[in-house]
């Protein structure tokens, strides 16, 4: 679409003042030490090598060895040196660069400050002045030098930050790297001397790295969710991409109200998503003193809350869920959030029912309906932490279960994982590279299993160490090889480096997924280091399918992930993954063209870095939670919650018990998945179909109950709620329905009954996905129908 849409002068303009311009890229990192600098020079060497001028200016290695090794052949242009409060400080030396007119500059310190003499104040000013000459520059940037982040910065940990940059300059940057690095690794590298800077050396506990790679990581994925909706809105798709959540709550100026926000609040901080709160008026009618007294209290909770506000007019409740829709699907909405109704069922049928047209017409987005528990155990308002056991920690007996269990986590291997958002970005190539470095300092490592799809960088990585073998196994008249896990558990190294965590091993292997031979090895007492994509990630497997259109079928439990003592996330700007692909670094010539129209479309690659952006910054919040720290970013939730999942034999129910487990997973709830069976035999296929689900269920880590109901199809509601009940359910979790308009009539439906005798717990019904949603086909709704 985007081909054929005329440019306006504007765009012409600045399409030509960008061909005189010189490019930025900036990496960023949590701290000093997380390695910006060094994939900075070893960028600029790979461009080098290309044939491009590229030449470095103050640029502080630190007298680390690894990145000084990084600097090669690369020309050194002289800085300014002066001195600040005993200090050394380098400046960019601006008229040298100019006269010497390199093709791209790297630089250090995109924050820092010049001396009081020199022509430009900041060292962001030198910058834009050399791209005003068409010179290109790199450079990096710690996240708590950044306004905006530094305030966080300091309210969390009370960093002093002296030399701070607008946070907006991310904006101005043609590409940002994130380099990722666990705490683990950081506070590793100061304990061998390779991070020495006594002003950040308060920086380094372990929940402040943990809090401070958060911020960096959900400031770049929301960047990168500016630019995807850049994106869709310039191929006319509407509603949400399935990488991020956004809640909607639809509320009015009543008691009510700011039960509705707070419960939004809760829900969108659990989810990482944004908040928009919006209230239908109807112009012709002001409002009352009572309304307008509760408007302006309302008002006050969205500001202090930080949701977006809107005040929308309708004049028609017969068109207030079109207008609804219509608003959701223009602000890509995934959750709308609603309180139940209070109508019985002849007033919904004389009168009609705004909450059942919502969920009817609704498309691509989850309707959420808040419980109504005033009557049954008072409101949940704010949230309050989980009360924690009284017993002192010190003092108490360990059962037998228990001291199973820290003998197995002691013996244990230590598991990392590199994960990335698609093939291509260096995971491999990263791990190759940790194996190097520890073999280096003297650690037994070998590689178990390596795939370098015939990647020559890659490849150059193995170096020195020692590769196992691969077994032979005979399958359909055919000798395949796996990995020879024996072999490895002989061996008994160290370190064992393990590609393609998510593999399905050739039928006929000891087990049926590669991360099952992983188990073996770390529990052998071997460490592992291994990689993954995300979206091989089990719970993200629907999301991940709305992205791209395509299912992934090899699927590895997040609990694996979740075991790891360390997982890293390799990021690479989806402009530059293409140009990998284009340049055959990822895939044979022969399969490029293919590649790029499909899965490594622009639209596909930007989603899914988003997506592993806040799945990595949600697993680094996790941690923070089990560290007790009080500084997690999402906060505590406020009580136990059990959560029910109902399903039924078709192929939606995947998607129900992966968004169980999601819910479940971010609430620190227990969950069950139900199926309703009636008196009928099952079948064979329906019997396989049972089957699967069950082992979905448990493989997540849920419980699974299958329930006999031998009554009229008309009371399966009942039943479900009874069971729910049984449970102490607090949140129900259904299909959207998708049976024909006259079943619908004559029958009516669960979700409709379950709406009017479930009130006391909140409802997530699921909507059904369609990908053919675009910006042209959207009805048109009136502000005055």
């Amino acid at each position: 679409m985007e081909n054929f849409k005329r440019k306006s002068p504007e765009e012409i303009l600045l399409s030509i003042s960008k061909l005189h311009r010189g490019r930025l890229k900036i990496f960023i990192g949590a701290v000093s030490g997380s390695g910006k600098t060094y994939h900075m020079l070893r960028e600029g060497t790979a461009l080098q090598q290309q044939g491009i001028d590229v030449v470095i200016c103050a640029v502080s290695t630190l007298q680390r060895p690894e990145t000084i090794e990084q600097i090669g052949q690369l020309e050194r242009i002289p800085s300014i040196h002066w001195v600040h409060d005993g200090t050394e400080k380098k400046d960019l030396n601006v008229e040298a660069l100019i006269q010497r007119n390199p093709e791209v500059v790297l630089v250090d310190g995109l924050a820092h400050r010049n001396r009081p003499d020199a022509v430009h104040k900041t060292r962001l000013e030198d910058i834009h002045f050399l791209l005003g000459h068409g010179i290109s520059v790199m450079t990096t940037v710690n996240v708590y030098e950044l306004e905006g982040v530094r305030e966080l910065a300091q309210k969390y940990m009370g960093i002093e930050v002296e030399e701070t940059v607008s946070a907006h300059t991310l904006e101005l940057a043609d590409e940002i790297r994130l380099i990722d690095v666990t705490p683990e690794t950081l506070l590793q590298r100061v304990s061998e001397g390779h991070v020495r800077n006594s002003k950040t050396a308060a920086l380094f506990q372990r929940g402040t790295l943990g809090v401070l790679r958060e911020l960096a990581l959900r400031l770049v994925a929301e960047g990168v969710n500016d630019s995807l909706e850049k994106h869709r809105e310039q191929m006319g798709m509407l509603g949400p991409s399935g990488a991020a959540e956004r809640i909607l709550v639809s509320t009015q100026y009543h008691w009510n109200g700011s039960i509705y926000v707070r419960r939004g609040q809760q829900v969108a901080k659990r989810l990482n998503g944004e908040l928009i709160i919006i209230t239908f008026t109807n112009p012709k009618r002001p409002l009352t003193k009572e309304q307008a007294a509760f408007k302006e209290s309302l008002v006050k909770l969205v500001r202090k809350v930080g949701a977006a506000f809107e005040e929308l007019p309708f004049h028609s409740r017969r068109r207030l869920p079109e207008r609804l829709i219509q608003y959701a699907l223009e602000h890509n909405v995934t959750r709308i959030m609603l309180g139940h109704s209070r109508q019985s069922r002849w007033q919904e049928f004389w009168q009609g029912s705004v909450v059942n047209d919502i969920i009817r017409k609704s498309r691509n987005m989850d309707i959420f309906m808040v419980a109504d528990r005033a009557e049954h155990q008072g409101e949940r308002i704010l949230p309050a932490k989980l009360a924690v056991p009284a017993d002192n920690p010190l003092y108490h007996r360990l059962s037998s279960r228990e001291v199973d269990e820290k003998i197995g986590r002691i013996r244990r291997g230590r598991f990392k994982v590199f994960i990335g958002a698609a093939p291509g970005v260096g995971k491999t190539y990263t791990m190759l590279r940790e194996g190097n470095h520890l073999l280096k300092k003297g650690v037994d490592v070998v590689i178990g299993l390596l795939e370098t799809h015939g990647r020559q960088e890659t490849g150059q990585q193995v170096a020195e160490l020692p590769l196992i073998g691969r077994a032979k196994i005979k399958y359909s008249e055919t000798v395949l090889e796996e990995m020879d896990t024996g072999a490895i558990l002989r061996r008994n190294p160290e370190v064992v480096l393990v590609d393609e965590l998510a593999h399905t091993n050739v039928p006929g292997s000891k087990y049926k997924k590669r991360y099952e031979d992983v188990m073996e090895i770390l529990n052998a007492g071997i460490s592992v280091i291994s990689t993954v994509n995300v979206q091989h990630l089990e719970s993200l497997n629907d999301a991940v399918a709305q992205i791209t259109g395509v299912r992934v079928r090899e699927t590895v439990p997040d609990s694996i992930l979740r075991l790891a003592d360390e997982v890293e996330l390799i990021d690479v700007a989806p402009q530059a993954l293409q140009a990998r692909m284009k340049d055959g670094k990822i895939y044979a010539r022969e399969k490029i063209d293919q590649a790029l129209d499909n899965f490594f479309k622009i639209g596909n690659l930007i989603a899914l870095r988003e997506l592993s952006l806040r799945e990595i910054a949600d697993d680094v919040d996790e941690r923070l939670e089990a560290w007790e720290r009080v500084s997690s970013l999402r906060g505590p939730w406020n009580k136990q919650e059990v959560i029910f999942v109902c399903v039924k034999l078709s192929q939606s129910a995947g998607k129900l018990i992966r968004r169980g487990f999601r819910t479940a997973f971010r609430l620190k709830a227990d969950w069950i998945v139900a199926y309703v069976h009636s008196a009928k035999e099952l079948t064979e296929n329906e019997l396989k179909m049972k089957a699967s689900i069950e082992n979905l269920t448990l493989r997540l880590g849920g419980k699974f109950e299958m329930i006999s109901s031998s009554g009229p199809s008309s009371r399966l509601a009942e039943v479900i709620q009874a069971k729910a009940d049984e449970h102490h359910a607090t949140q129900l979790i259904i299909g959207q329905c998708d049976r024909p308009a006259w079943k619908r009539l004559w029958e009516g439906t669960i979700i409709k009954k379950l709406l009017r005798t479930a009130r006391h717990m909140d409802i997530l019904i699921v909507a059904n996905y369609d990908p053919h949603i675009k910006r042209d086909i959207l009805p048109e709704v009136s502000a005055h129908e």
